[in-house]
């Protein structure tokens, strides 16, 4: 087998133009090196090199195309939607130049649904073009539209399971009339013995909460599938979640040695509920070696906690580890940014998911938008993290933040949060970050805020269903144009407040490839 070529190797080889004779093997053997880069992290090694290429062969749509992707996993999203767009011109009937251009165009904040139409056009069967078509019309005012999308794909494609998740959140988002998770219901009327269907409209009932609905789920998936094991999990993590086994500590025994996270997790909850945090603290140290060990550092603080084990100071370090700043916007930029981000809240109801109660949240990567705003604000953004970094106490080795190489600052996700009157944030934490944040834009007139500390923001408060009485470590008052960053692991939210508008951004910052 022949050996695959280094990057430096093919960078030096390229042929001088695509027209020479070896130039269609030179990218066959340099486009799967690029992938493997992208995979690997190397995309600030790739920047140059592929940019090199691209002057040597100008108007090479595929070369345009792999650098658009390349500078897209850089986070330099503007010089890649103008390589995309470029690429698609050339390439009108390529599907990967036309998809990558869309959903680029997406991701600035412009429009694109026109552009996921075109690139639907020449693939006609890429499911997930209809879903970015659909998230496109939705983010344009156009949710009727983007419903209509997309129950006519799920009509074609009852068991797209990604598809039935993403038409319930829709129907979710848009406050559209009947049951959120009516698409389930249609698709299991014409694969009444769809397994994967079933647990995944039980799945949707239980992060949205609908206990009864979701044991009702269960109940007709037993009837139409029989005792499967994975509906014997479901019905014993619904059992823990919806509070009615708080008095059975071995509720979940017979399934201790399963390798399976979710399930671990499922298991360090209950253990919490019903008084046992040294087991919930046995199960989790289980899954530090693992890829899930940022869903079970933060239940290690708890248990820690509970327990006045001195590893929750080590973990937390609250009077370390979070740090407030002003990031340096006036109050013309605040006012501006504002503004915007008002524009940008369209949903009706917050995602089933997430910690929002009393607000909304937005949709699309907001800190890659293209106005100059946004952009001044990622800008002073950036400029605060690498400050924060560069605080930090010495590496230990071990600990989820510190023992972690201290390098790029790129975002793990971005979004704004509008809550009104009695809004907060549940507590809760990141398991995508390495660190995360709070910025506050707009708030309520202090004498609409209602007494100390309402707004505020809390650290350390375990979340209310698990019935914990752990008192904050920290609580912080917002002020607008202040940063509050903190560890991803750490557990957080805010208090109701009286009245008003509270608007901020929120992002995660990823865990350093290098």
């Amino acid at each position: 087998m022949e050996k695959p070529r280094s990057l430096a190797d093919l960078a030096e080889s390229q042929p001088a133009t695509p027209d020479s004779r070896d130039a269609a093997a030179w990218l066959k053997a340099a486009e799967p090196a690029i992938m493997v880069a992208l995979r690997s992290g190397e995309e600030a090694d790739l920047c140059p090199m592929i940019e090199k290429a691209n002057l040597l062969w100008p108007d090479h749509a595929r070369l345009l195309w792999l650098n658009a992707l390349t500078l897209r996993q850089a986070q330099a999203h503007e010089a890649a939607l103008t390589a995309a767009a470029r690429a698609a011109a050339l390439a009108p009937n390529d599907p990967p130049a036309q998809a990558l251009h869309a959903q680029l165009r997406y991701e600035t904040g412009r429009s694109a649904a026109a552009h996921f139409a075109t690139a639907r056009a020449v693939a006609p069967a890429d499911l997930a073009l209809i879903r970015g078509h659909a998230g496109a019309l939705l983010a344009e005012g156009d949710a009727q539209a983007a419903l209509a999308l997309m129950t006519a794909a799920l009509a074609d494609h009852p068991g797209w399971m990604e598809g039935q998740t993403y038409g319930a959140t829709l129907r979710r988002l848009s406050g559209a009339q009947g049951p959120e998770d009516e698409g389930f219901a249609q698709a299991l009327r014409t694969e009444p013995h769809n397994l994967t269907l079933y647990l995944g409209r039980f799945h949707w009932l239980a992060k949205a909460k609908q206990w009864d609905a979701a044991r009702t789920v269960l109940s007709d998936a037993t009837r139409a599938c029989g005792h499967a094991a994975a509906l014997e999990v479901a019905r014993l993590y619904l059992e823990a979640e919806s509070g009615m086994a708080a008095d059975k500590p071995d509720l979940f025994d017979g399934l201790a040695d399963r390798p399976d996270a979710g399930l671990a997790l499922a298991r360090v909850r209950h253990a919490l509920r019903c008084g046992a945090p040294d087991r919930a603290v046995n199960i989790a140290l289980t899954q530090l070696g693992s890829p899930s060990a940022p869903l079970f550092w933060p239940y290690l603080s708890i248990g820690w906690r509970l327990l006045g084990d001195e590893r929750a100071a080590w973990l937390d370090r609250p009077d370390r580890l979070i740090h407030s700043t002003d990031i340096g916007l006036d109050a013309r930029e605040l006012s501006d940014l504002a503004a915007l981000l008002r524009t940008l809240h369209i949903a009706t109801a917050p995602y089933p998911d997430q910690s929002v109660r009393g607000g909304t949240q937005t949709d699309r990567p907001l800190l890659f938008r293209h106005e100059p705003i946004v952009q001044r604000t990622r800008a002073a953004i950036e400029a605060a993290v690498s400050d924060y970094i560069s605080a930090l106490p010495t590496p230990e080795s071990g600990h989820p933040l510190l023992g972690t190489p201290r390098g790029e600052v790129k975002f793990a996700g971005s979004w704004s949060v509008r809550l009104s009157a009695q809004g907060f944030h549940a507590a809760h934490t990141h398991p995508v970050g390495w660190i995360s944040s709070a910025l506050h834009v707009a708030l309520p007139d202090p004498s609409a805020m209602g007494e100390t500390p309402s707004g505020w923001l809390a650290f350390g408060t375990p979340p209310p269903e698990l019935g914990l009485d752990l008192q904050p470590y920290r609580q912080i008052a917002p002020k607008a144009g202040r940063l509050v960053l903190f560890p991803s692991t750490l557990w957080h939210g805010t208090v109701p407040f009286a009245d008003g508008e509270r608007l901020s951004i929120a992002f995660d910052i990823r865990v350093p490839r290098r």
